[in-house]
């Protein structure tokens, strides 16, 4: 399987972004980030979470400490809703 690699520096002078912001989504675990030779690359497939994060703070102003807080309630939610989806097929079995 082939992975797809974006570099940091040409995505951000695309994207009118300072790298400075993708590095600290990276501090705080929002994305990944490597680094080859001279380059620090993400991969293609972080792209729509990233661009999620991007609007959140150029549009919202949220900083990167409350993307992470919102990206943690939207993950609890998605977790909330597996779990009641999963409940509700069980309840399912003993319906008439």
């Amino acid at each position: 399987m082939q992975t797809d690699y974006i570099i940091v520096r040409e995505y951000c002078r695309q994207s009118c972004l300072e790298p400075t912001f993708l590095y600290a989504l990276e501090e705080v675990g929002l994305i990944e980030l490597f680094r080859e030779e001279e380059e620090m690359y993400f991969t293609a497939s972080q792209l729509p979470k990233l661009e999620q994060y991007r609007r959140m703070h150029e549009d919202l102003s949220i900083n990167v400490e409350g993307i992470d807080a919102i990206q943690h309630l939207l993950d609890r939610m998605e977790s909330l809703r597996e779990e009641v989806n999963a409940l509700r097929s069980r309840l399912r079995l003993y319906e008439p």
